[in-house]
Protein backbone atom coordinates (compact mmCIF):
# COMPACT_ATOMS: atom_id res chain seq x y z
CA UNK A 1 0.00 0.00 0.00
CA UNK A 2 1.03 3.59 -0.69
CA UNK A 3 0.81 6.48 1.92
CA UNK A 4 0.45 10.13 -0.24
CA UNK A 5 2.23 13.38 1.93
CA UNK A 6 1.63 16.65 1.01
CA UNK A 7 3.14 19.66 1.81
CA UNK A 8 1.13 22.41 4.32
CA UNK A 9 3.17 25.69 2.99
CA UNK A 10 5.71 26.42 0.77
CA UNK A 11 7.93 26.64 3.01
CA UNK A 12 7.93 22.85 3.41
CA UNK A 13 8.74 20.32 1.52
CA UNK A 14 8.14 16.69 2.07
CA UNK A 15 8.41 13.42 -0.32
CA UNK A 16 5.38 13.13 -3.02
CA UNK A 17 4.68 9.59 -2.19
CA UNK A 18 5.79 6.83 -0.56
CA UNK A 19 5.12 2.82 -0.48
CA UNK A 20 5.49 0.40 1.98
CA UNK A 21 4.22 -3.12 3.04
CA UNK A 22 2.20 -3.54 5.57
CA UNK A 23 3.54 -3.97 9.12
CA UNK A 24 6.76 -1.79 8.32
CA UNK A 25 8.12 1.24 10.00
CA UNK A 26 7.93 4.25 7.94
CA UNK A 27 9.31 7.93 8.15
CA UNK A 28 7.31 10.91 6.79
CA UNK A 29 9.96 13.64 6.71
CA UNK A 30 9.53 17.18 6.17
CA UNK A 31 12.18 20.14 5.56
CA UNK A 32 11.77 23.71 7.16
CA UNK A 33 15.20 25.74 6.26
CA UNK A 34 13.10 29.00 7.59
CA UNK A 35 11.61 27.39 10.46
CA UNK A 36 12.01 29.49 13.56
CA UNK A 37 12.95 28.42 17.14
CA UNK A 38 9.00 29.23 18.55
CA UNK A 39 7.37 28.14 15.52
CA UNK A 40 5.44 24.51 15.81
CA UNK A 41 5.24 21.64 13.80
CA UNK A 42 1.59 20.52 12.63
CA UNK A 43 1.26 16.59 11.50
CA UNK A 44 -2.35 15.79 9.94
CA UNK A 45 -3.60 12.87 7.79
CA UNK A 46 -6.47 12.53 5.48
CA UNK A 47 -8.16 9.34 5.48
CA UNK A 48 -9.87 8.48 1.84
CA UNK A 49 -13.42 10.53 2.17
CA UNK A 50 -12.81 11.82 5.30
CA UNK A 51 -11.81 15.11 6.84
CA UNK A 52 -8.46 15.73 7.76
CA UNK A 53 -7.22 14.63 11.57
CA UNK A 54 -4.82 16.44 13.66
CA UNK A 55 -1.79 14.00 14.43
CA UNK A 56 0.76 15.88 16.78
CA UNK A 57 2.11 19.71 17.22
CA UNK A 58 6.16 19.83 17.53
CA UNK A 59 8.62 22.56 18.36
CA UNK A 60 11.76 20.71 19.41
CA UNK A 61 12.73 17.69 20.56
CA UNK A 62 10.54 14.34 19.61
CA UNK A 63 7.13 12.47 21.37
CA UNK A 64 5.07 9.61 21.00
CA UNK A 65 2.03 9.77 18.59
CA UNK A 66 -0.42 7.45 20.18
CA UNK A 67 -2.88 7.58 16.52
CA UNK A 68 -1.26 6.12 14.29
CA UNK A 69 1.41 4.61 16.78
CA UNK A 70 4.72 6.25 16.63
CA UNK A 71 6.72 8.84 16.92
CA UNK A 72 7.08 13.08 15.28
CA UNK A 73 10.52 14.87 16.18
CA UNK A 74 12.23 17.47 15.21
CA UNK A 75 16.34 18.08 14.51
CA UNK A 76 18.35 19.69 16.61
CA UNK A 77 19.09 22.47 14.26
CA UNK A 78 15.01 22.89 13.57
CA UNK A 79 15.53 22.03 9.72
CA UNK A 80 13.94 19.01 9.25
CA UNK A 81 10.95 16.86 11.34
CA UNK A 82 9.96 13.52 10.96
CA UNK A 83 6.98 11.32 11.90
CA UNK A 84 7.69 8.09 12.25
CA UNK A 85 5.00 5.38 11.92
CA UNK A 86 5.58 1.63 13.65
CA UNK A 87 3.60 -0.59 12.15
CA UNK A 88 2.07 0.88 9.93
CA UNK A 89 -1.35 -0.85 8.38
CA UNK A 90 -3.50 -0.43 5.21
CA UNK A 91 -5.63 1.65 7.89
CA UNK A 92 -2.72 4.19 7.60
CA UNK A 93 -3.15 4.96 4.07
CA UNK A 94 -3.70 8.44 3.94
CA UNK A 95 -2.41 11.89 2.84
CA UNK A 96 -0.20 13.89 5.14
CA UNK A 97 0.11 16.94 5.53
CA UNK A 98 3.78 18.60 7.45
CA UNK A 99 2.32 22.40 8.26
CA UNK A 100 4.83 25.21 9.71
CA UNK A 101 3.28 27.82 11.99
CA UNK A 102 4.02 29.96 14.73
Amino acid sequence: FSLTVATGRAQVQQEPRLETTEGSSISINCSHAKKRIEDFIHFYRQLPGRSPEFLALIARGSKEVRTPPGEVSVSEDGQSSALRLSGAGRGDAAVYYCALRD
